[in-house]
């Protein structure tokens, strides 16, 4: 698949989330970053914000084994991944597949459930894979975790561990609609009765695991200067040097960072990656990333605005 293949592509899919979800660009651009470039996506916003019904129009567009979890304080590990159940008749283990056993998982209000739960996701994330009673089951390749959460200062939510929050690609924040995009959400939805289905707005499958694959093999094409290396490096120890922040970002961080610029670049139709691509996902990638210092937190400074002064002050390659 050439890089053009892969800009009509991510046109098509754009296209078929439109018909339901009214506005919402920018997010869902970072999620067809994160799809092709093979990342998870952490959406954060207030309910009623439409993240669930985002991932789900997402998900029916592109074709691909989906499955959801609604997660709840109750909820066990053994519910996300599954069980090997003894059957007496044969005298033999079976198991039973959980959700997660899927392309693309929907982790619905992931920070309802304690960090017992929450950690069941870390090696299926990372590894693709998971461990039942010592076995390994792999999962699939192209295994894709989209996950919202209501705000953190909202009852009854559980703050993410700092291993699997580094595992998202992206944290996105959905904010509210713009007065124009909410009377557009009023009209298109207000005479509707009963649940809301993708399938009810006529959005249809236009790719394929094999398509999707192949336009991940396509960023190869894409090229990352040393210059642009060294921009991402540099930027991404600078937050550890920060004396405002306690904590900075992994080397993880880097490598997502550049696999990210490089899906950017492709779905703007360059086979090279230029300071602007990292300039524009630096504060998805590392706002879940940092943790502020006691002394920031005290002056009332939020980690974005240290993400944005970080890239200013990072000289960039001309």
């Amino acid at each position: 698949m050439s890089l053009a293949d892969v800009r009509s592509l991510a046109d098509s899919i754009r296209a078929e989330v439109a018909k339901a979800v009214v506005g919402q660009d920018g997010t869902i651009d970072h999620l067809l970053i994160a799809l092709i470039s093979q990342g998870h996506v952490l959406l954060e916003g207030p309910p009623g914000t439409a993240k669930t019904f985002l991932a789900r129009c997402f998900s029916a567009a592109l074709g691909l084994h989906y499955g959801r979890i609604q997660f709840t304080p109750d909820l066990l590990p053994g519910d996300i991944l599954g069980s090997n159940l003894f059957n007496f008749q044969t005298s033999t283990f079976t198991l039973t597949r959980g959700p997660i056993f899927c392309e693309l998982l929907l982790a619905d209000e992931i920070n309802r459930t304690p960090p017992k739960t929450q950690a069941a996701l870390l090696e299926a994330m990372q590894e693709r894979r998971v461990t039942l009673d010592g076995e390994t089951h792999k999962l699939a390749d192209r295994f894709m975790v989209v996950a919202t959460q209501n705000p953190i200062e909202n009852q009854g939510v559980y703050p993410l561990p700092e291993a699997q929050l580094d595992r998202f690609l992206f944290k996105l924040l959905v904010d509210y609609p713009s007065a124009e995009e909410e009377v557009a959400i009023v009209n298109r939805f207000g005479d509707k009765q009963g649940p809301q289905n993708p399938e009810d707005f006529g959005i249809k499958a236009v790719t394929s695991a094999e398509k999707l694959a192949a336009a991940s093999a396509a960023l190869s094409a894409v090229t990352v200067a040393d210059e642009i290396t060294d921009y991402i490096v540099r930027l991404i120890r600078a937050t550890r040097q920060s004396g405002d922040l306690s904590s900075g970002a992994s080397p993880r961080a880097a490598v997502l960072l550049t696999n990210a610029s490089r899906a950017r670049a492709a779905l703007d139709g360059r086979d090279y990656v230029i300071p602007d691509d990292v300039k524009a996902l630096s504060i998805s990638v590392l706002r879940h990333r940092l943790v502020l210092s006691p002394a920031a937190e005290i002056e009332g400074r939020d980690v974005e605005m240290l993400v944005t002064d970080l890239v200013e002050s990072t000289e960039a390659p001309r």
